[in-house]
């Protein structure tokens, strides 16, 4: 069970501001106009967010390789015998801005450990699927690939886990936020209380989110590490509702549908507007009109849809629909081919060739601007 000595911290606390813009758009009704508020709302802010100014360095590094099942990476729409699992690379992704006082910042988006992400109910039933099936350990070779650790990226980076100020998921699905922020209890199987990864920083994390790891839905429990906030102390959490700038040049929007509290990190860079998102594992979840992945394009031109989103879940499939919407109207055109949009998934399908064709169409494999320094 988690303490509540203290509850905690609210956006106030952080210097979080909320976004104008954006306020009420998820609660338009009926739906068709809540798409067009989304939109609406959301090429208004792009306008502000722009003339604020740019981060001042980002750099996504690979942490793991891990199996997922082609029918929810692309809503069931690949119309081509295939493998039922391909890969997607999880990265985690550090953040240099400055807060609206103008206080240098880092934040941390992604960081996750391996070992906590295998406990959720998700993970764990595949393991056993995969060693109770002949030649399953041979299976899963392919798919599963370890690069780093979350503590290794910050020292490759040349910072110390006290140079964190906040980190971030843009949901908790397979997270385990006791392997990030500490426990002052004994996790199953470990010998004493985690330290936490990052020092003093903080989580900030949607109040939905935090809210449905504390009380899972059954349609729900397959996907949360059950028990992940236990021993956590409370004031490490920061949580917001709705949409927020954290300073110039970075934000996170509320994109609910993949679940209640997702959200999104808004990047403006020296290349423009990037967005990162689970909300697709790849670019052709969001522009499934320009896809070569057998039978995407053509989900998107039968049902008359200008997304395909990732549909593990589908807590919400309309707010889905409109949460990806408003991404792709923030994100700018990418610089080596403008007919794609800087949308990068926080967890993105490998282009490696043994799961043809259910590719990439156009990979982005990272980012990174700037030169990330340790702040104190």
């Amino acid at each position: 069970m988690t303490s509540t000595a203290t509850p905690p911290s609210s956006l106030t606390d952080a210097g979080l501001r909320p976004i104008p813009e954006l306020a009420g758009v998820h609660d338009v009704w009926p739906r068709g106009e809540r798409l067009r508020a989304v939109r609406e709302g959301a090429a208004a802010y792009k306008e502000r967010f722009k003339a604020q100014g740019q981060v001042r360095a980002v750099r996504s590094v690979d942490i793991a390789a891990a199996p997922y099942p082609v029918k929810y990476a692309f809503h069931d729409a690949v119309s081509v015998p295939t493998l039922p699992l391909v890969s997607m690379i999880n990265r985690m992704i550090v953040v240099q801005y400055d807060d609206w006082d103008g206080v240098a910042r880092t934040l941390v988006f992604e960081p996750t450990v391996p070992a906590g992400s295998a406990q959720a109910p998700f993970y764990r039933n595949l393991q056993r699927l995969l060693d109770a099936v002949p030649g399953g350990r041979f299976l899963e070779k392919p798919m599963v690939r370890y690069y780093n650790e979350p503590g290794d990226v910050l020292e490759q980076l040349g910072l110390a886990p006290d140079d964190v100020d906040y980190c971030t998921f843009d949901h908790l699905h397979v997270q385990d936020p006791r392997m990030i922020l500490g426990s002052s209890e004994v996790i199953e199987g470990e010998t004493e209380p985690r330290a936490p990864l990052f020092g003093d920083a903080r989580m900030l994390v949607h109040s939905r989110e935090l809210a449905t790891l504390q009380s899972l839905h059954p349609m729900q429990w397959a996907w949360y590490v059950d028990g992940g906030l236990g021993g956590v102390d409370p004031a490490k959490l920061v949580t917001f509702d709705g949409d927020v700038e954290l300073g110039p040049g970075i934000a996170l929007l509320w994109t609910p549908g993949h679940t209640d509290g997702n959200h999104s990190l808004v990047l403006n860079t020296p290349d423009g507007v990037w967005v990162s998102s689970e909300n697709g594992i790849s670019a052709d979840n969001w522009q499934p009109e320009l896809s070569r992945i057998p039978g995407v394009r053509r989900y998107s031109e039968v049902f008359g849809r200008e997304i395909c989103p990732n549909a593990n879940t589908l807590e919400d499939s309309l707010d889905q629909y409109d949460s990806m919407v408003k991404e792709k109207t923030l994100a700018d055109p990418c610089t080596d081919d403008p007919r794609w949009l800087q949308i990068l998934p926080s967890t993105e399908l490998v282009p490696w060739k043994r799961f043809w064709p259910v590719v990439p169409t156009y990979p982005h494999g990272g980012i990174s601007y700037g030169e990330i320094t340790g702040s104190r």
